[in-house]
């Protein structure tokens, strides 16, 4: 095996639209997938954790595809990886897990490249938004805490802010998945004007009360937009949504679904959220992920995304 020494990267979940702010805004959650990463002949992976039965062990893994993305876009052609995941996110239960394989390829072609002394997280992020399709979940992956993005001529853009300690995620986990691919398919080509204005007006508030005001976050987390049309076919999902909104919790549907994610404004809020929650569910209480993607070069001290 030749090349620089292994390194290790480890990128939080997400949850994404958060309510209202469909397709801008992402919440970087503790729990983290892992992986060891370095330049060898040829590409051997090795899986550990969640998934490990299901996910492939060649180059059609996720992490590998998008490490052999942004090796083409740095101009470098390395023999091959290593690459051993150690993965603790839920998979297709809209919690970011495969923003964060991308995330994590990604910086692992930026980390590990000879050309490169540092990562250029505008280009980690700009390619991350291709290869994934939508930027909300990537931003939040790579940078933690809350982010709010959106695409313009020069590609994905995104920025970090940070949320009011008061608030207290808890996550409601199903047995069940849902693609990304058919949740998108299921919304309308076209939404009422008084649909729109409204998740205007309430995504604006979310901002507000995710980092200044938590007491407001019932109101701020109502959606129009693609909750209720999602809702038929993740019926036990739209139930829990509202039957915890019902006990005043703001409640919403993580990403694409079908997870719950709870946002509390009060410290005891967590053991509430579990007596609404029905039996078959895995609760995860989750602090935010204030630092989002690490990348650590052997025994070197663990930094964030961009390399020292």
């Amino acid at each position: 095996m030749s090349g620089p020494a292994p390194v290790r990267i480890r990128v939080p979940a997400t949850s994404a639209n958060l309510g209202p702010a469909f397709d801008s805004a992402g919440l970087a959650l503790a729990l983290h997938d892992e992986v060891e990463v370095c330049v060898a002949d040829g590409y051997h992976v090795e899986v550990e954790g969640i998934g490990a039965a299901e996910l492939p062990r060649d180059e059609s893994h996720l992490v590998v595809r998008a490490f052999q993305a942004a090796c083409d876009d740095l101009g470098w052609l390395p023999p091959g990886l290593q690459l051993r995941a150690r993965n603790a996110i839920p998979q297709g239960r809209g919690l970011g897990s495969s923003a964060a394989a991308v995330v994590a390829g990604v910086l692992a072609a930026w980390a590990l490249c000879p050309a490169v002394t540092g990562i250029d997280e505008e280009r980690v992020l700009a390619l991350a938004d291709v290869i994934e399709g939508h930027p909300d979940n990537v931003a939040a992956c790579l940078l933690g805490g809350l982010t709010l993005s959106w695409s313009g001529e020069d590609g994905a853009r995104a920025t970090s802010l940070a949320v009011d300690p008061r608030v207290t995620p808890v996550v409601c986990v199903p047995s069940t998945t849902l693609s990304t691919h058919v949740a998108r398919a299921l919304l309308p080509p076209t939404v009422p004007h008084g649909d729109a204005a409204f998740n205007a007006g309430r995504a604006a508030l979310l901002v507000h009360a995710l980092t200044a005001a938590p007491e407001l976050l019932l109101p701020a987390t109502e959606d129009r937009l693609h909750q209720d049309q999602r809702g038929p076919h993740m019926p036990a999902t739209a139930a829990l949504v509202g039957d915890l909104r019902d006990a005043g919790h703001a409640a919403v549907v993580s990403g694409a679904g079908p997870s719950v994610l709870v946002l509390g404004a009060e410290p005891g809020h967590a053991p509430l959220v579990h007596t609404v929650v029905p039996e078959g569910w895995q609760v995860l209480d989750l602090p935010v992920d204030t630092g989002g993607a690490r990348v650590r070069h052997g025994a070197a001290h663990e930094n964030g995304a961009v390399s020292s």
